[in-house]
This record gives structure tokens, C-alpha cells and sequence, in this order.
């Protein structure tokens, strides 16, 4: 049975899937997929996107298929693909219409489900006296319908994906396990073990939503489940909602990096409210990062078995001033400047000084006698896992005022670092640790990604009581600063700025979405800590805003919703009215202050 090795890298043994003429698991490179966002029934210019995306790299397209006019125009934009010679295959992408399903799986290489809405919205009544029979009941009226669909697949060899949306469970899978990663675990399961039934094997899964945190619990915990019923099927990694420019990559490295470093992962697709095509050269360099780190030294470690990889758990630390214990996570900036968030350490000459000009000593862990004698409230004590020796780890359980800069310059640094982290557990030692990392980078969206990863992998698992970036390129110090933040955030370890959990848009949207975002953006980037969620249409669109503040969707054509938390408080709203609208609800709700100009 495999399991994750939280500090060695190796791939999860997957089944092999047929997608048309491209294989995918087992052996098979990670491979790299989009979705077009044009409307379907416009064939030229979704024929024309599609082909941009396949010569950006694309080695699977999807396209939303509402209905069945959606269906019989992606059979059109199939035909016309081939006639121009390209083999890439296409998935076809269905919510609440079973029936669209059952008719788009005879046109092209795969088809895309979600089970929360296989058979249609939600009641929205959820209670708390949903009996056993009344589940059962349901479930072999979905185990009924499915079999359906796949006797289809069969005949005409169309692979499956069963993907799962935390944004969308299904109200009988939510009034059994809420809005949980079991319960996304779970509504996959019921559908791989009818797939079981019926002999059907051409299956890949997804597990997606835009809390990184969830994404990565639930994937763990699905593979883990499938390991116990023995499925090995291949899985499809994303984080939906991500966002875009800075916000939406650093999401992306942090949830799909995390589970690629732990070697699961067969097909990624990079969700940025952005052209597709932007996506395919971020999930390009993600793949390439992390086989980097293969075949790397054994690093030797003991797991705690205290720590669960299915919850996040902060690591248990003592405070030393505003380091550790209840404290959020500190940043270390590597020059002293004027930022737009302000750090709370600067580097300069081998020491830490804090936003009030104090200065604080780093050592070297053979210093340890200086350190003692040292009067300074901080004594900042740079170290890596070698050293992490019985002798000095005494020493750090009997030293209260010192906090660890944990360096690694090993080829998998991120596994090493977990290691220490994981060795201080077991030792009993609480001692604050500041993680660092150090770069060679000239493009901005190069050091989000790997920071991204490296960064994110740690402080997803609740590792860490601060952040040092740094990096020799030409990238702008405000920039460094910036993407540390924006991993903390990414990781929910500390809310600092305004979070706008926004989707890829396909043709589901209702409005413009990058014209939207970036007008949102413009007007409410300046409410630090507030979540706003931008979604072109319902499918996905109250389930993943279930933890933002406000909610802009997309209600029809030209109509916008808007929504506090997950209530609607207002339907329907001309386009043109729907932001300033929101900003008077924020106001009216009391969360609006004033730009500073």
C-alpha cells in the first residue's frame, strides 16, 4: 500500500487512462491541460482558442457543455479540429444534465462530471433528519443513472473524470459530512466504487477548490481511501478560483506543488482568471520545479506520528516577543524600505532589526556560548537538519529567547526543512523557526512559483513562525516582499491583504471576467483582509466563496447577484450597476474604509 513519504520524493503508482491518443498515469509524463473560455456555440472562436491552447502546449482542451446545443457544437469544433489535422483530445465539461453527458460522451475523448450536480441542483434545504434510507435511497437512484452513462463510455471508449468541487457537494453528501474534505472524499468514492461495479476503468478524479487547505486534505485523504478499496486511478490537480497575476500563480505553486513534491499528481490544469493560455507556461514551470527535485539524497528523518496530514495543525511553539506561539507568522524583508505592507523584520549586515530600529544578533549554532551571554531580548540562531544534533537540540529546548533561521541547501530544500520540523516535534522542543530560502531569479512569475512551492509545502502542514525571501536577481525588493505575504496568505497562515477568490471563467460567464476583477481590483484592493469572490456563474459560484466576505456572480447574461457570505442579497443587477453596488453593500455592512491617496 503506498503512502506519502513526507520527506522523499516518489511518484504514487497510478493506473494508465486512455484519453483519445494521449495516455495519461502510470508511467506517463504529468501532463498539462486547459480550458477554453469562449462560448461554445461561437465554433470559430472556440475552434480558434482551442488550437492557440494546444500550440501553447495544451495536451487536453475542455469545454463547457451547458446543454445539448453545447454538445452538438463541440461534435462540430471536434470535426473541425481534426479536418486541421490536430489529434489533441477534447473533454467536455457538464453540470446538473445528466442527459448531456450521456449525449456528449459519443462525441469526444472524455467527459468531465461532478457528482455534487450529476443529477441536478441542489434542493437547498439541507436538515439535520436526513434518514438512512432516504441516503441510500438517493444513492441507488444515482448509482442508476450513472450506470447509464457508463455503458455509453464504454461503447464508445470515452474516459471519465469524476470531479469533485467543494463549492458544489451535493446536498445529501453535505447533510451527512457538511462542507468538508471527507465529504468531497466521500462523494467521489460512492462513484468509483459504481465504476468498480460496472467494469469501467478509463477514470481520472479530481478533488478541487480554492481554500488550498482543503484542496490538499482532501486529496491526501481521497488517495488514502483508495489505497484501503484498492483504486489507483490517476489524478487531476488545481486549485479552482486561484485568481490571477501574482495571487492566482502563488495559489496554484502552493496547492499543486505541495501534492506534485509528494509525488501525486498525473495532470495539472493551472485555473487563472486570465486568457487560457497564460496557464499552460505556469503549469509548464510547475512540473518542471518539481522534477528538479527527483532523485535527490536520501534525507533520513523520523515522521511524528502526532502530526495529520488531513488537518491543519500549527505547529506548537513558545513566543519569543512577537515570534511564535499565538503570534502570525513574521516577514523578513532583505532591505529596509518603504513597502506597501510593512514587514516586520528587516535584514541588514548579519542582523535582524524590527520596525523600531532595534537590532537583534544572528549566530551560528557553534556560537552557542556567545549566545548565552548574550543580553539581546532576540538572539536570532541560524541552522539546518544536519544539525539538528541531541546535543543542540538541548540546547534549543533550554534556551527561551532564541529563534531559529532555518536554512537548507539540500536539492529537495523543502523535504529537508519538514524533516527538521518534523525531528523538533518529536524532541519536545518548541523553539520559533523562521524558514528561509534563497533564490537566483530574474522573472517575477519564475520566483512565485518556486517560493510558491518551496514556502507553501511548510506552512500548509502549519510549519513555521516566519518568512526570509530572499533572492540574487534583479527582481524588486517591494516584489519579495510582496509574494512572501502573498504565500502566507495562500496558506491562510496571515491575512494581510485583500483576497479575491475569482474563477478561470469558460463559457458558463456571464460577464467579462478580466475586465470585472480587474475593476473590483481597482476599487477594494486597499480593504486589507477582507475576501471577495468573483465568479462568472453558479455552478461553483456560493460554494467556493463559502468563506468570503461578499460575492459578485454572474446571475445571466448581463445580470449580476451579489451575495454576503453565502446569503443573496440582491439579484439580478444590470452589469454596468453590479460594482458599485457592492461597494455599497461592503459600506452599508460596515467593512469599507477610505483609500488612503
Amino acid at each position: 500500500m503506498w503512502k506519502i513519504d513526507p520527506f522523499n520524493y516518489q511518484r504514487r503508482p497510478s493506473t494508465e487512462v486512455r484519453i483519445g491518443q494521449l495516455l495519461m498515469g502510470g508511467t506517463q509524463p504529468i501532463r498539462i491541460q486547459s480550458m477554453t473560455n469562449t462560448d461554445t456555440n461561437n465554433i470559430e472562436a472556440s475552434l480558434e482558442q482551442c488550437i492557440r491552447l494546444i500550440r501553447a502546449g495544451s495536451e487536453l482542451v475542455r469545454f463547457t457543455t451547458q446543454g445539448n446545443r453545447e454538445a452538438e457544437s463541440l461534435k462540430k469544433i471536434h470535426d473541425l479540429l481534426r479536418d486541421k489535422g490536430y489529434q489533441t483530445p477534447l473533454s467536455a465539461d457538464v453540470h446538473f444534465n445528466a442527459n448531456v453527458a450521456d449525449v456528449v460522451a459519443q462525441y469526444v475523448e472524455k467527459v468531465r462530471i461532478n457528482p455534487g450536480n450529476y443529477l441536478g441542483s441542489n434542493r437547498g434545504n439541507i436538515t439535520s433528519d436526513y434518514s438512512d434510507e432516504e441516503y441510500k435511497a438517493e444513492y441507488e437512484r444515482i448509482r442508476k443513472r450513472f450506470k447509464q452513462l457508463l455503458n455509453i463510455c464504454n461503447k464508445h471508449q470515452t474516459a471519465l473524470r469524476i470531479g469533485v468541487n467543494h463549492g458544489s457537494l451535493s446536498e445529501r453528501i453535505m447533510n451527512r459530512y457538511g462542507d468538508t474534505a471527507e465529504g468531497m472524499v466521500e462523494s467521489c468514492m460512492e462513484f468509483l466504487r459504481i465504476c468498480r461495479e460496472e467494469n469501467f476503468h478509463n477514470v481520472v478524479i479530481s478533488m478541487k477548490a480554492s481554500n488550498t487547505l482543503t484542496m490538499i486534505h482532501s486529496v491526501r485523504m481521497l488517495v488514502e481511501r483508495m489505497e484501503a478499496e484498492n483504486f489507483h486511478f490517476p489524478l487531476h490537480l488545481g486549485v479552482t478560483e486561484a485568481g490571477n497575476e501574482e495571487e492566482g500563480r502563488i495559489k496554484s505553486a502552493v496547492g499543486i506543488g505541495t501534492l506534485l513534491s509528494e509525488g501525486i499528481g498525473d495532470t495539472i490544469r493551472v485555473s487563472l482568471s486570465e486568457d487560457p493560455e497564460a496557464e499552460i507556461p505556469v503549469a509548464r514551470k510547475l512540473i518542471s520545479y518539481i522534477d528538479a527535485k527527483k532523485n535527490h539524497e536520501p534525507i533520513i528523518a523520523e515522521k511524528n506520528f502526532q502530526h495529520s496530514p488531513f488537518n491543519y495543525h500549527r505547529r506548537t511553539t513558545h513566543a519569543v516577543e512577537n515570534i511564535g506561539g499565538n503570534n502570525v507568522p513574521v516577514v523578513i524583508a532583505h532591505t529596509k524600505e518603504n513597502f506597501e505592507i510593512t514587514p516586520d523584520y528587516y535584514f541588514a549586515e548579519n542582523q535582524i532589526i524590527n520596525i523600531h530600529n532595534e537590532v537583534f544578533p544572528i549566530f551560528d549554532i557553534d556560537e552557542k556560548e556567545k549566545i548565552i551571554k548574550h543580553s539581546s531580548r532576540i538572539k536570532f540562531l541560524k541552522m539546518s537538519f544536519p544539525e539538528l544534533t541531541k546535543e543542540n537540540v538541548h540546547f534549543l529546548k533550554n534556551t527561551a529567547d532564541t529563534v531559529v533561521i532555518l536554512e537548507s541547501h539540500h536539492k529537495n530544500a523543502p523535504a529537508e526543512q519538514k524533516a527538521f520540523f518534523h525531528s523538533l516535534m518529536n524532541a519536545g522542543c518548541t523553539v520559533p523557526v523562521i524558514v528561509t530560502q534563497s533564490y537566483k531569479e530574474n522573472i517575477e512569475e519564475d520566483l512565485e512559483i518556486k517560493a510558491g512551492v518551496d514556502f507553501g509545502m511548510l506552512f500548509v502542514e502549519g510549519f513555521g513562525d516566519g518568512i526570509f525571501l530572499k533572492n540574487e536577481g534583479t527582481i524588486p525588493s517591494e516584489k519579495l516582499n510582496s509574494i512572501a505575504f502573498g504565500i502566507l496568505q495562500a496558506t491562510r497562515a496571515r491575512i494581510s491583504k485583500t483576497e479575491f477568490i475569482s474563477c478561470p471563467g469558460c463559457g458558463r460567464t456571464m460577464f467579462d471576467l478580466q475586465t470585472v476583477v480587474s475593476r473590483i481590483k481597482s476599487k477594494t484592493s486597499h480593504l486589507k483582509g477582507l475576501k471577495i469572490g468573483i465568479m462568472g456563474c453558479i455552478v461553483n459560484g456560493i460554494g467556493e466563496m463559502a468563506d468570503a466576505d461578499y460575492g459578485y456572480v454572474g446571475a445571466g447574461r448581463g445580470k449580476v447577484s451579489l451575495y454576503k457570505k453565502k446569503i443573496c442579497v440582491e439579484k439580478n443587477i444590470p452589469e454596468e450597476e453590479a460594482v458599485e453596488k457592492l461597494i455599497e453593500l461592503i459600506k452599508i455592512n460596515g467593512d469599507w474604509t477610505e483609500p488612503i491617496s
